[in-house]
């Protein structure tokens, strides 16, 4: 004879919703309501401290795209800026912590304190690390001091790697990418310790050098942890500005200035311009371009794998 399900109680799912409500009720508010405020606040021009908004539809995101001759340049510099960080940070991120992994997983003494070494970078406070690269990237720091002792002086920067045009946004790249490296090389050596040895064991036996192994065996078998890595590159790239705020607050004259950190500056450092609707509006033209990159990165992955 089945046995009868257990019925519940009336006051058990009483209890119950009184547990989940504050949380529904939180997400309601920190959530829905502030993604329709933000939303709402991109058709309108408010300084934040007026009664009111002024309801312009659709002329904050004309202004930011073509219309405003005093918007408009500085967002196209910033998107131009944004494309570069964009297509560099990916690339050398998966060039830098790939082949880094690959060693790792090889060696076989004192493997944890290297893993703990080349993971420092994620651990240290960002703010601190941010003032200590600017402070070794001065004219009179330790790069500069470094290149002319190993007799590469015309390498060297009097003005600093972060204050010459030709070369700040550049080391700023550098500098996110090193940031980077520590928890894509650990989402490899992940990707390498759960490929089968009999795998690779049999491409050794049939003659397969090292590369031919990792390039033809190895490689295409880490290929989703790629896809993750550039999709999380891609993100930092998008709407990261911490390390360019930090760093240049977007100089010299706007050569690192990206699309995150205009948002920013729209948002809060306009004194009492009107911008907060222009910021609100230039945040959902990113967020609107991260979920195109992320479909396509992952439709290109999927057809490669």
């Amino acid at each position: 004879m089945a046995s009868q399900p257990k019925r519940r109680a009336p006051g058990e799912a009483v209890w119950g919703y009184a547990f989940v409500l504050p949380a529904i009720g939180l997400f309601l508010v920190m959530g829905v309501y502030t993604i329709v405020y933000g939303f709402s606040l991109s058709f309108a021009t408010w300084n934040g401290f007026q009664p009111h908004w002024i309801w312009v539809g659709l002329q904050n995101y004309a202004d930011l795209l073509w219309a405003s001759p005093r918007y408009a340049p500085r967002v196209h510099q910033a998107a131009l800026n944004t494309f570069w960080v964009m297509l560099a940070v990916p690339v050398l991120t998966v060039v830098v912590s790939f082949p880094l992994a690959v060693l790792l997983n090889s060696v076989r003494r004192l493997r944890t304190l290297l893993r703990s070494v080349y993971f420092v970078p994620q651990v240290t406070a960002g703010i601190a690390v941010y003032f200590a690269w600017q402070y070794v990237l001065q004219p009179d720091g330790a790069v500069n001091a470094l290149l002319g002792a190993l007799g590469l002086g015309s390498l060297r920067q009097p003005q600093g790697f972060l204050g010459n045009p030709d070369t700040a946004l550049a080391t700023l790249i550098v500098i996110t990418v090193w940031s980077a490296v520590p928890v894509s090389m650990m989402l490899y050596l992940a990707g390498l310790q759960a490929v089968d040895p009999a795998l690779t064991e049999a491409a050794q036996i049939d003659g397969a050098g090292p590369w031919r192994v990792t390039r033809d065996i190895v490689w295409p078998l880490v290929r989703p942890i790629t896809a993750i890595v550039v999709l999380l590159s891609l993100r930092d790239s998008l709407q990261g500005f911490q390390t360019f705020l930090i760093m240049t607050n977007g100089g010299p004259g706007n050569h690192t200035n990206v699309l995150g950190l205009e948002t920013y500056r729209l948002a809060f450092l306009s004194q009492l311009d009107p911008t907060l609707g222009l910021s609100s509006a230039l945040g959902w033209m990113l967020f609107v371009a991260a979920l195109v990159l992320a479909a396509v990165n992952l439709r290109v992955m999927r057809r490669a794998t």
